[in-house]
């Protein structure tokens, strides 16, 4: 649950294993520094279950993404009541390894759109972090050894969907951005001991969404989006270097640095461009409290509240109160639905520093990717925007893609992005950088629900599905 250029990482790769070049390895939530870009790969663009396929394995429980570690891919998964980060060869996708992060509770999650293990690990070569809401931040060897740990009380997170942010490793620093609803903050710790280096409370009580670094001319910073607001924090020390708000109610979309500056889009809800708007209690009673105690129940409220009708009964006593709506409703209405360019230099109030801005035509869970002097965003429903980078001018809005959810947030390369539904697993690939969309093309259903977002490697697409992990490449 679930963004976003700059390369920190390359490698190129043999038969036997990588070379000493690395500024392509997938090494964290969308690749190199969460661009989701991959240029110098050459994956396939046409693929299915039955074409293109170089291995495919099933995998336990989970919606985290893979990364490249080693000669290995890592996941997240909760099996049998269990954590575990597991690794599988890349060549073949056999299971190499898989270590136990022990938790005593394990978090509150939705059952079909959460995970306890929805957060991406993260690695710098050297070693594999990996977080779990449930119980803290891990760190392995790239043979699964475990090297420290840094325990964190159980997550509680709005409407206990679960945890969904995903660590990040900065130089010899680990940053963790853990928003919920009490004790919020963004903490560092040396990647090599597990010690905390700094920690700077947040006032954002429920977000999901992964920082990047930006380099600005007064140092690396780290930038996290949050609840109604971005922040940047001084990588070094972890003061608060800028702020700026306008950003929606509980964020799933995560930025993107692309070009030097900073770029964000993202809206509150399923129903962007303002969507119509939350019903009243009252509105809601008349539709459905058939007993007229003045209250829902699940039996009533089930079906209006599409499943998630446990994540606002706040107190679990089987009934949604008009206070606990009304808080949710409080909640929604703080965002803004939002689409920016941010130049790097401010301080305090950077509202000022923005290239341009745009509240119309927005993604809501899957994050936007800066591509080919375009940002582009895949909606709900299939529906593709594509702006000018530069000026935020639209390119064009088209439901070109798969239809459904979209969780998986964009990936590129070689001129090519990748768009992959929720429900199916339709991979849909268009054509970059152009004024007109171009579909080269809507690959078959994977039949099955596809929230991770892929990686890029070994000229293959490594996609996980919610009971397997694909690796698509040509065939030669």
């Amino acid at each position: 649950m679930q963004k976003l250029i700059m390369f920190v990482s390359l490698a190129l790769f043999t038969a036997v294993g990588i070379a000493a070049d690395e500024s392509q390895v997938w090494s964290r939530f969308r690749g190199p520094n969460g661009s989701g870009v991959a240029d110098g790969q050459k994956p396939p663009v046409e693929f299915g279950p039955d074409k293109n396929v170089k291995w495919k394995v099933a995998v336990p429980a989970g919606i985290s993404s893979p990364i490249v570690a080693g000669d290995n891919l890592i996941l997240t998964a909760f099996d049998d009541g269990k954590l575990y980060t597991i690794a599988y060869r890349r060549k073949d996708g056999k299971e190499v390894w898989r270590t136990e992060a022990p938790a005593k509770t394990i978090e509150g999650f939705h059952k079909v759109e959460g995970s306890p293990a929805a957060s991406t690990s993260a690695t710098d070569g050297k070693r594999i972090v990996s977080y779990f809401g449930s119980c803290g931040v891990f760190c392995y060897d790239l043979a699964g050894k475990e090297q420290w740990r840094y325990e964190l009380p159980t997550a509680v997170t709005g409407g206990d969907f679960g945890t969904g942010v995903s660590p990040i490793i900065a130089g010899n620093s680990v940053i963790l951005v853990r928003d919920v609803i009490q004790d919020a903050k963004i903490i560092a710790l040396d990647a090599t001991t597990g010690k905390p280096q700094w920690e700077q409370k947040r006032t954002s009580p429920s977000s999901w969404c992964t920082p990047v670094v930006w380099e600005t001319p007064a140092g690396k910073q780290v930038a996290a989006a949050g609840h109604v607001r971005m922040i940047g924090y001084d990588l070094a020390s972890g003061a608060e270097q800028w702020s700026l708000v306008g950003l929606p109610s509980g964020c799933c979309a995560s930025p993107v640095i692309a070009e030097g500056k900073l770029f964000f889009a993202g809206s509150s809800s399923g129903n962007a461009d303002g969507g119509p708007a939350m019903p009243s209690y009252d509105s809601l009673l008349k539709n459905l409290d058939t007993d007229k105690d003045g209250t829902l129940s699940k039996a009533e409220g089930e079906k209006a509240f599409g499943g998630f009708f446990d994540n606002q009964d706040a107190n679990k006593d089987g009934k949604v109160s008009r206070e606990e709506f009304e808080t949710i409703v409080k909640f929604m209405s703080e965002g803004k639905d939002g689409a920016f360019a941010l130049k790097p230099g401010g301080t305090g109030d950077v509202s000022s520093q923005t290239l341009w801005k745009r509240t119309k035509g927005l993604s809501y869970v899957a994050s936007a990717i800066v591509y080919r002097g375009q940002l582009v965003m895949v909606r709900d429903g299939g529906i593709v925007i594509a702006c000018d980078a530069e000026t935020g001018k639209q390119a064009y809005q088209e439901r070109i893609a798969g239809t459904g959810k979209y969780y998986a947030s964009p990936v590129a390369a070689s001129g090519n992005i990748y768009l992959t539904s929720l429900e199916n697993g339709v991979v849909t690939v268009l054509k970059a950088g152009v004024d007109k969309p171009e579909v080269l093309a809507q690959n078959p259903e994977l039949a099955e629900r596809c929230a991770a977002t892929p990686a890029i490697a070994d000229d293959a697409l490594y996609l996980r599905t919610a009971t397997h992990l694909y690796a698509f490449a040509e065939k030669k």
